[in-house]
């Protein structure tokens, strides 16, 4: 049959001839609709008879989802609801951070638009250029461990001090990607990078805070060119301190620690030799690309070892402040933070993947300690898990220790030297809350831990503020004299001596006070931002506003 044939209307009888097995043919008795008096589209969208058709608005076809409704008056708010939407406008000598982060905190609709616009060229910036250095800024404060919500924020600081106000970042634990779109019709501009190592230098950190803070000063107009040039200084520039100063803190740490639980001046010395023959083991593992569990693990061995051959030759010291020492230079307190504060700010990817690291670090300093402690036992070794490590009350002694400790911590860190005096007397001030709570007061540990870590966050973020760079530094270090060494230790002599129960409780108490380290930074930080006036908004953004249903 040809196209015309087919085309043409078959007739009456064709149509109920009975041959015709097709289930849509008119069976016998059914009449033939007359053409015209009803449309054989059966489509839903069809006026239904009866109903008038509206007629479109002028210079909009008919059916434009843009023409105005007919029940639109001239004089309501139009598409908004009956309360409005508020305008935003942010205060503009508050910090970038701040700033960024509310803006993020807020729907893309709501966010206003740029204000100063440094652009490169006369038709406006790169884009590819801009988006590729807002990643490199990111991957070196991931990589220094900034939490994810602040580098996210300097990312978007980046992006709008170049005009670029359409862009979304995103941040996992070793992937950054960024997207702009110039407009609603335009096709989204994307580019990613990955974070394959990571090192710990403070001074760094600052350097690129310093650098986006430039970027975002209005009076500031830093080119793309100068941007790239001072990121490539950034990236040149050597550690303050050399490796020998490096293991001299690490010594000068587990001695302090030692100090804070108890130990006298043998004890210093012991855990200090034993502390820095475990980094300096740490080091010779790591120049032969061996991974970072296996270097915690050998690193915790030469402090337990020292303090296990005191017992053995029953020496009347404090074997215990020795392993203890040696504990409180390689706890990853540093990693814990970042890890539960990217998890209390809604970054729960990020948050898996830091703390699935801490849990390596620990297993392996587990592994490294219980293996010395098994074979300590097993000589002879007598090694009590109930004895109190501080006997007597010395206030101004450990407040002193301290602060050396955190000192040290800050070398460790590789801070900038102008920061170093603060996080010391930061940190003393956390062991002044600590033991007034703790010894005088006698309050639960944790609830200690937690107010003395709250007020560290809390001094951290003022100070931060008023120099206009990152927290971390002035919160990392001072820390360190809170970290639960004493716990894991008595954990790991109990489960050494088959007491398997006693060992779990204790590294139960542990991770408790780890956790309230934790929190309590996060919660003076974000204590220290209610003061913070950022915006005219009525209300300031959470990071989830659907309280997690």
């Amino acid at each position: 049959m040809t196209e015309e044939e087919d085309r043409k209307p078959r007739s009456d009888e064709a149509r109920y001839d009975p041959e015709i097995t097709s289930e849509f043919a008119l069976p016998a008795g059914i009449a033939v609709p007359e053409a015209g008096v009803e449309p054989e589209t059966t489509s839903e969208f069809v006026v239904p008879k009866g109903l008038a058709t509206p007629q479109p608005a002028a210079g909009e076809p008919e059916g434009s989802a843009f023409s105005v409704p007919r029940t639109f008056s001239s004089h309501d708010t139009a598409f908004t609801p009956a309360s409005g939407f508020p305008a935003v406008s942010l205060v503009k000598d508050a910090p970038w951070q701040d700033r960024m982060r509310t803006m993020l905190r807020m729907p893309v609709t709501e966010r206003p638009a740029p204000e100063t616009v440094q652009k490169t060229e006369d038709d406006g910036p790169a884009v590819p250029r801009v988006l590729d250095l807002t990643l490199r800024i990111g991957e070196l404060l991931l990589a220094g461990g900034e939490g994810a919500e602040d580098v996210e924020a300097a990312m978007f600081a980046v992006c709008r001090s170049y005009g670029l106000d359409r862009c979304e970042p995103g941040v996992t634990f070793t992937l950054l990607a960024i997207s702009y779109q110039p407009s609603l019709v335009d096709d989204p501009v994307t580019a990613s990078r990955t974070v394959r190592r990571r090192g710990t230098d403070y001074t760094r950190l600052a350097a690129v805070f310093r650098l986006v803070d430039d970027l975002t000063d209005p009076e500031a107009h830093v080119s793309l060119e100068e941007a790239y040039r001072r990121l490539a200084e950034i990236r040149r520039n050597r550690h303050p301190y050399p490796g020998w100063a490096l293991t001299g803190a690490s010594g000068l740490l587990a001695g302090a620690a030692s100090v804070l639980v108890g130990g006298d001046f043998l004890v210093f010395v012991a855990a200090a030799i034993g502390a820095m023959l475990g980094d300096r083991l740490a080091w010779l593992c790591a120049g032969r690309g061996l991974p970072e569990f296996y270097q915690f693990m050998i690193a915790a061995m030469p402090p337990a070892a020292i303090g296990v051959a005191f017992a053995l030759a029953h020496v009347d010291v404090k074997a215990s402040a020795v392993v203890t020492g040696g504990l409180f230079a390689l706890l990853p307190g540093r990693a814990l933070v970042a890890g539960v504060q990217d998890g209390l700010t809604g970054f729960y990817i990020t948050a898996a993947a830091r703390l699935l690291e801490v849990m390596y670090f620990f297993v392996g300093i587990v592994i490294g300690v219980l293996t010395v402690l098994y074979f300590g036992v097993k000589l002879g070794g007598r090694l009590n898990p109930d004895a109190a490590l501080i006997g007597s009350a010395r206030p101004l002694l450990q407040i002193a220790a301290s602060m050396v400790l955190s000192l040290t911590f800050a070398v460790l860190l590789q801070q900038e030297r102008s920061t170093v005096l603060a996080v010391t007397l930061n940190g003393g001030v956390a062991w002044c809350v600590y033991g007034a709570m703790h010894y005088a007061g006698e309050i639960s540990p944790v609830a200690s831990t937690a107010a003395a870590a709250g007020l560290v966050g809390l001094f951290g973020q003022l100070l931060s503020r008023y120099r206009f760079a990152s927290a971390l530094p002035y919160t990392t270090a001072a820390i360190g004299p809170l970290l639960p060494g004493s716990a894991t230790y008595f954990g790991l002599l109990s489960m050494a001596q088959n007491d398997v129960d006693k060992g779990l409780v204790s590294l139960a108490k542990a991770a408790s006070l780890a956790m309230a380290i934790a929190i309590g930074v996060n919660l003076g930080s974000e204590i220290s931002r209610l003061g913070l006036r950022v915006g005219s908004a009525r209300k300031r953004r959470a990071a989830k506003r659907t309280r997690g249903f």
